[in-house]
C-alpha cells in the first residue's frame, strides 16, 4: 500500500467534508448537506463513509477525500495529500518527485506567511511599537486578545521583513511572489508594510495566508491589505472564519461585521459567530463560503453613511445567494467592539437575537432617503430600494407576503403594490428535483450491482458470466459493468474513485446513486450470497430471452408478409433455441 492509500485509509472523509459543509446523518453510512460548490435550497450533496467518497447529484460533482480537499481549496494534489496528512499528525514522504513547481512556490509562500507572521508579533513588543501598543490599549485589546488573534506591528524601517527572508534562504522572486516585499522602480526592493498594526488572514483551515495592516498615525490608506497571491484571493476569503464556522453552524447564523477590530470585540466578548469581508465588498464567493455553514446571516456594519451603502450593496448579493438576511442597526451610532465594550456581550447577543429582516432595514432606509411627506415620495422610495431586493425572493407567496406587510409599514397602497407584482416575473432561481437514475434499471441489475460491488469472489464469477453475453450490452447499467470488467482484468486497485474515473457523468451518477441508496432500502444485499447472484442473473437472462423473442416474432411476421420462408424459417429456429436456453449459457451457444 503506498501513501496515498495509507492516508486515504488514516482519515475520515465524513470528518473532512463536515469541516466544510453543515452534514446530517441520513442513513447508517451516509451523511447529507447543501452542497459546497453550487448555490442550492434542497441539498442533494452526499458523503459516503464506508466507501470513502462524495457526490452531489445537482452539480454532479464527486471524488474522494483528496478531491474534494483539491477543489474545496483550490490546491494541487500533492498540496492535499499534505494538508491532510498534516492535520492527522501523518508524516510525509520526502520525495521531490511528488512536487511540482506550483506546489513548491505554494509551499515557499505559506512558509514565508508564516515567518512573517511570528515576526510581526515580536516586533510588536519592540520600542518602535509603542505608538501601536497604546493604540491597542485605547481600543481596550487585552494581552489575551492580541495573542489569540496574533496581532503584530511591522516597523517603518522598510527591509528589515525583507533581510529576514533572505537569510532563511527565499529567493528574490519567492519573495516578490509572496506580496509581502515590493520591488522598487529604481531598482531594490521594501517591505510592503510598514509602520502598521498588522492583522494576520488565514484561510478556512487555519493556514495564515496574507495580512491586513492598519495605519499608526496618518499616513494613508487607512488600512493597507495584502495582494492577491497563490495563496490568497480575497474575494473568497472572510476573516475570522477559521475560528467562526463551528459557532455559527451551533447557533445556526453568522455575523458579519465591517472590519478586522469588530470581529476581534464582539468574538472577545463572547460571541464567536462573527467574520468580515477583507478590505473588499462583501461577494458572492464570499456568500458561498458562509453558507456552507449555515444560510442564515446578520448584517450588522457600522451606521454611518457607507456602511449603510455596503449594507444595501450586499443585501442584494446575499439575496441572490438565497440567504436569509437579518439586518441590525446599533443605536447611538456605534460599531459593533464599540456597542459590545459599552453595553456587553449580553445586550449585544439580544440584539442580534431580535434583528429584523432585511426589508424592515431597507424600508426604514427608503423613508430616510425618499418620504418626503407624499404618497408619490413613499412610492418612489419602495420602487428604488424594496422592489428590487423583494424581487429576488424565489418563493412567490413570500414575494407577496412581504410586498404586503412593507406596503403597510410604509403606508402605501397595498393594493398597487400587490398589482405590480402580478405583472413582473420574479429574479428567481429554482432547484429543480434531480432526477432519481435508479428509476431505469431493474431490482436484479441493483441488486446485483450493490451485491457484488465489495465482494471479490463474487465479482469475478458474475464478470465471467456477463462479460460475453449479450445481455451485458441492453443493460442500462452496461456502463458500471464494462468500468469492473475492465478494473478485474488488469488488475488494478478495487474501489470507488477507481470506478468512477472509468465512468461518464451519467453512468457516475448511476453508480453514486447506487451506493448511496439508503440501508434500509437495501436489505436484499445484506449477506450477499451465491444463490442471491444466480437469481440475478437469471433474472436477467430471462428478460434479456424475453426481449430477443419478440424481437424475432416482430421479424418473422416482416418475412412471411415478404414471403421470405427461408429467412422466416431461420428466425424461427433462433426462436426455439431462445425459448429452450438456460440461464449459464451465452447468446453464441443458446
Amino acid at each position: 500500500m503506498d501513501f496515498k492509500d495509507q492516508l486515504k485509509a488514516s482519515v475520515s472523509i465524513v470528518r473532512i467534508v463536515g469541516d466544510y459543509v453543515k452534514l446530517r446523518r441520513a442513513s447508517p453510512g451516509r451523511y447529507a448537506g447543501l452542497c459546497p460548490f453550487h448555490t442550492e435550497k434542497t441539498g442533494s450533496f452526499s458523503v459516503s463513509e464506508d466507501k470513502g467518497f462524495y457526490y452531489c447529484f445537482g452539480c454532479k460533482a464527486s471524488g474522494d477525500v483528496f478531491k474534494f480537499v483539491q477543489e474545496i481549496e483550490g490546491v494541487t494534489f500533492f498540496e492535499a495529500m499534505q494538508l491532510l496528512a498534516e492535520r492527522h499528525g501523518i508524516p510525509m514522504p520526502k520525495r521531490r518527485d511528488l512536487t511540482d513547481a506550483s506546489t513548491e512556490l505554494r509551499t515557499a509562500l505559506q512558509q514565508m506567511h508564516d515567518l512573517a507572521g511570528q515576526h510581526f508579533q515580536q516586533q510588536l513588543a519592540s520600542p518602535a511599537a509603542e505608538a501601536a501598543r497604546e493604540y491597542l490599549r485605547k481600543r481596550g485589546l487585552t494581552k489575551r486578545a492580541v495573542e489569540e488573534f496574533a496581532i503584530g506591528y511591522s516597523d517603518p524601517s522598510g527591509n528589515t521583513l525583507l533581510k529576514k527572508l533572505q537569510q532563511a534562504g527565499y529567493s528574490l522572486d519567492q519573495i516578490e511572489k509572496s506580496s509581502l516585499v515590493r520591488k522598487r522602480e529604481g531598482g531594490g526592493h521594501y517591505d510592503y508594510f510598514r509602520h502598521r498594526l498588522m492583522f494576520p488572514i488565514h484561510n478556512e483551515t487555519g493556514k495564515l495566508i496574507a495580512f491586513g495592516g492598519r495605519s499608526i498615525g496618518d499616513d494613508e490608506p487607512k488600512y493597507l491589505n495584502s495582494s492577491e497571491t497563490e495563496l490568497y484571493s480575497k474575494k473568497k476569503v472572510l476573516y475570522n472564519l477559521h475560528r467562526a464556522k463551528q459557532a455559527a453552524r451551533k447557533s445556526d447564523f453568522t455575523v458579519i461585521v465591517e472590519g478586522y477590530m469588530d470581529v476581534i470585540g464582539v468574538t472577545m466578548a463572547g460571541v464567536g459567530n462573527v467574520v468580515a469581508p477583507c478590505g473588499t465588498a462583501l461577494g458572492n464567493d464570499q456568500i458561498k463560503v458562509i453558507r456552507r455553514h449555515s444560510d442564515k446571516v446578520v448584517v450588522n456594519f457600522d451606521p454611518d453613511n457607507a456602511g449603510a451603502t455596503a449594507t444595501e450593496k450586499s443585501i442584494q448579493v446575499l439575496l441572490d445567494e438565497e440567504m436569509h438576511v437579518r439586518v441590525l442597526a446599533l443605536e447611538g451610532g456605534l460599531d459593533p467592539d464599540e456597542f459590545v465594550k459599552a453595553n456587553g456581550a449580553e445586550m449585544y447577543q439580544k440584539r442580534l437575537e431580535e434583528a429584523p429582516r432585511y426589508f424592515f432595514w431597507l424600508a426604514d432606509r427608503a423613508r430616510t432617503r425618499f418620504d418626503d411627506g407624499t404618497a408619490e415620495g413613499r412610492m418612489e422610495g419602495f420602487r428604488e430600494v424594496l422592489e428590487p431586493a423583494i424581487n429576488r425572493i424565489p418563493d412567490r407567496l413570500e414575494r407577496l407576503a412581504v410586498a404586503n406587510e412593507i406596503a403597510s409599514y410604509l403606508g402605501v397602497d397595498a393594493a398597487s403594490i400587490r398589482e405590480r407584482f402580478r405583472k413582473q416575473e420574479a429574479v428567481k432561481r429554482v432547484d429543480k428535483p434531480a432526477p432519481n437514475p435508479l428509476a431505469m434499471i431493474s431490482d436484479s441489475e441493483r441488486t446485483l450491482l450493490k451485491g457484488i460491488f465489495d465482494d471479490a469472489a463474487l465479482r469475478q464469477v458474475v464478470l465471467e458470466w456477463l462479460k460475453p453475453h449479450p445481455v451485458l450490452e441492453s443493460l442500462p447499467t452496461r456502463g458500471l459493468f464494462r468500468a469492473m470488467i475492465a478494473l478485474s482484468e488488469g488488475g488494478a486497485t478495487w474501489g470507488f474513485s477507481e470506478m468512477e474515473a472509468r465512468l461518464g457523468e451519467n453512468d457516475r451518477a448511476l453508480l453514486a446513486a447506487l451506493i448511496l441508496a439508503d440501508k434500509a432500502s437495501e436489505r436484499e444485499t445484506e449477506g450477499f450470497t451465491a444463490e442471491q447472484a444466480t437469481a440475478c442473473l437469471a433474472a436477467l437472462d430471462q428478460v434479456w430471452r424475453k426481449q430477443e423473442i419478440l424481437r424475432l416474432d416482430t421479424q418473422i411476421k416482416q418475412a412471411e408478409r415478404d414471403r421470405d420462408l427461408t429467412l422466416a424459417m431461420q428466425l424461427m429456429q433462433q426462436r426455439k433455441t431462445l425459448e429452450r436456453g438456460r440461464w449459464g449459457n451465452t447468446g453464441a451457444s443458446s
